[in-house]
This record gives C-alpha cells, sequence and structure tokens, in this order.
C-alpha cells in the first residue's frame, strides 16, 4: 500500500516559479501545505490555485524555523519538503509515484538525490542526498538559521530511482544568508556546519580574508561532518586563489588529506592549480588520479560527477598537447567526448586535432 505524503513548503515573492513547482508534483501527494513568510507579489493566489492550506508565518531570519512551522501543519503519513525553484520531471514523477509504492516498513527517512547544475544536454552534473521525506511520527527537528538540516533518529532509506531538480531563475544573489549569519555569530558560538556555510558565503562575497579566518576555523574544530571539513579546505583553496596566493591555495587542498583519502573534487582543483602555474606534469598526475577515484554519491557530500569522467579528461588533453604528446591529447579528448559528446570544448578540440592530424604527413 502505498504511503502518503504531506508537501510542506516555506515560499516568499516566488510568482514566477511556484506554479511550475507545483504542476510539477500535482497529484502525487496527498497534501500540500504552503507557509508564506512575507510575499508581496501573487505567491499566495498562485499557491491558491493548488491548496487551500495556506498559513503566514513572520519571518524572523530563521528558515528552520519557518520550516517547523510548515512541518507541523502536516497530517499524513510522510512530510517532504521542496523549495518554490525545485521540479520534478516526468521520468522522476513517475519514480516517485514508484517509491511511494514500495518505501520499507522499516525507513524512517527518505534520502533521494538532489539534482543541482546541469551540462548542454541537460543531463545533471552536481548532485547530493539531501533527507526529503521523514515519517511524520519519527522524532525529527529542522536546525539551522539558514543551510538548515532535519536532524532525526529515524531510519534512513536511500531512493535511487527519482530526483529532485533544482532549476533556479535568480540572476543574482542577495546577502540575506551573510546578514543572517553576522547577526547569529554576535548572538552565539558558532557550530562547525554554520562555520562552513558562513565562511562560504563570505567567500562568495568576496570576502576572502575574512573567509579564510572563519574557514580555519571550522577546520580546528575537533567535532564536524567529515564532508564538510574536506569542502572546507577546497573553498579556502578558492579564497587564496582569489588573493593569488596559489602556494596556499594548493596547501589548503593537500591539508584534506587529514580528513580522508583523497576526492576527485580535490584532485581536479589540484590539476587546475598546476595547470594555471604551468606545471603540466604535475597537473596530469592529479587529473589521472582523479579519474580513478570512484565516486560515491551516498557518501551526503556534494558530488562533482564531471570530476570522475569528463572534467580531468578535457583537462589532460589539453596538459598532453601542451607537453607535446598529441596522440595522448587526443585520445584523451575522445574520452571527455564519451561523457559529454557535445561539450563545446570537446567539438573544438575535435575539429583541432582533425586538422592537426590531417595536415602531418603520414609515416614512410
Amino acid at each position: 500500500m502505498a504511503v502518503t505524503v504531506s508537501l510542506c513548503m516555506i515560499v516568499k515573492d516566488e510568482e514566477r516559479v511556484l506554479a511550475r513547482c507545483l504542476e510539477s508534483v500535482r497529484g502525487a501527494v496527498e497534501e500540500i501545505i504552503i507557509v508564506d513568510t512575507g510575499s508581496t507579489d501573487a505567491t499566495k493566489e498562485i499557491a491558491a490555485r493548488y491548496t487551500d492550506q495556506i498559513f503566514d508565518f513572520v519571518w524572523i531570519d530563521d528558515f528552520s524555523a519557518a520550516r517547523n512551522f510548515s512541518f507541523s501543519k502536516a497530517t499524513q503519513e510522510f512530510v517532504m519538503w521542496l523549495d518554490a525553484d525545485d521540479v520534478f520531471t516526468d521520468a522522476d514523477l513517475a519514480g516517485f509515484l514508484r517509491l511511494k509504492d514500495s518505501v520499507p516498513d522499516t525507513a524512517d527517512v527518505i534520502m533521494m538525490p538532489y539534482h543541482t547544475a546541469f551540462d548542454e544536454d541537460g543531463k545533471p552534473v552536481f548532485m547530493y542526498y539531501r533527507e526529503r521525506m521523514v515519517r511524520r511520527s519519527t522524532p525529527h527537528v529542522w536546525r539551522g538559521r539558514v543551510h538548515e538540516a532535519i536532524v532525526h533518529s529515524g531510519r534512513v532509506f536511500y531512493a535511487e530511482n527519482t530526483a529532485v531538480t533544482h532549476k533556479s531563475v535568480k540572476t543574482s544573489y542577495s546577502d540575506r544568508n551573510l546578514r543572517i549569519y553576522e547577526k547569529q555569530a554576535q548572538e552565539e558560538p558558532l557550530g562547525p556546519r554554520d562555520l562552513f556555510y558562513y565562511g562560504r558565503e563570505l567567500y562568495y562575497h568576496g570576502q576572502y580574508e575574512r573567509a579564510v579566518r572563519i574557514l580555519k576555523e571550522c577546520l580546528e574544530k575537533p567535532d564536524g561532518w567529515l564532508e564538510n571539513k574536506i569542502e572546507a579546505c577546497k573553498i579556502l583553496s578558492y579564497c587564496y586563489r582569489g588573493a593569488r596566493q596559489p602556494d596556499l591555495a594548493l596547501d589548503a587542498l593537500f591539508s584534506s588529506f587529514r580528513f580522508d583519502s583523497p576526492r576527485a573534487e580535490i584532485c581536479c582543483e589540484a590539476g587546475a592549480l598546476f595547470m594555471e602555474l604551468e606545471n603540466y606534469k604535475s597537473a596530469v598526475f592529479w587529473f589521472e588520479l582523479a579519474l580513478q577515484i570512484p565516486s560515491d554519491e551516498k557518501s551526503g557530500a556534494f558530488v562533482s560527477k564531471d570530476c570522475h569522467g569528463y572534467l580531468p579528461c578535457i583537462s589532460l588533453c589539453v596538459c598532453y598537447d601542451r607537453l607535446g604528446e598529441p596522440e595522448k591529447a587526443r585520445e584523451y579528448n575522445r574520452l571527455a567526448g564519451t561523457y559529454r559528446p557535445h561539450s563545446p570544448a570537446y567539438l573544438q578540440n575535435l575539429r583541432y586535432f582533425e586538422a592537426r592530424f590531417a595536415n602531418e604527413p603520414s609515416a614512410g
């Protein structure tokens, strides 16, 4: 028997995308709850086309507070969340309906892939798993003023044949998240997770010196999630690159090895840095290592699928060409094309090698 689902959303001024989201999930959930945190556009009117359960919540610079309020209104067996700029594709909606029919009795929390970046063919190239649904009877609570997450003690089930797609239409981002973190930092000590995301926000806003200080504080904490610490090393490296300090950028990447074995994403960043320094032999080492590292999508980490195939191959093509080994370069470009056959870089390289080898005299 299929489980029943309450979809709970928090929204503000989402008239451009809300109908797209709700249309994509129409008929797949038994209940839709919309919590509005202060819209001044047509958001609530659009929501009313899909549900009569629309509630107001005074915004207090705390996403978890709004999420917890929305979840408190749910009445169905499972509670699910989406953001207004999320959608189910037709294929993923079909997978979601099959999931509802097959959720094990032992599952309290359903983890689902979240696709957030795509290649030229619309294929996801960046993803991570999120706690997407939780059994209402399982103790749980949202925590975190920004980049909130569900804290629970339930048994976890990973859904593999359905995903949520993030399709943002924003062209610029406000300083809202940074402002919330700065207010929080004045009111209480920040834990490792908040320090990580605070540092990342500072990096996004080009405040490299402050970001370095906060990220280092995150890394020095004895607790905290392993994957956040590895990602913090990568963001720290970005800060040093932005400040034109490549040696420190490399040190930051290599410091991630204190926490666990190399990630393909870290190897690709190291390769890119050595390419910038025109040290192509060292770059080759790191890109070739990236190709050997298996992807662990269920680790919860941010996973760049390109770093496990396309990106190392297209970069190795450039490196070997610069090292005067055009045959190897062409072979890696061919491999890059097996991952992304319509990539502009792959197609440009293809034309380059066709012209280059056409002009070379044949052996004998």
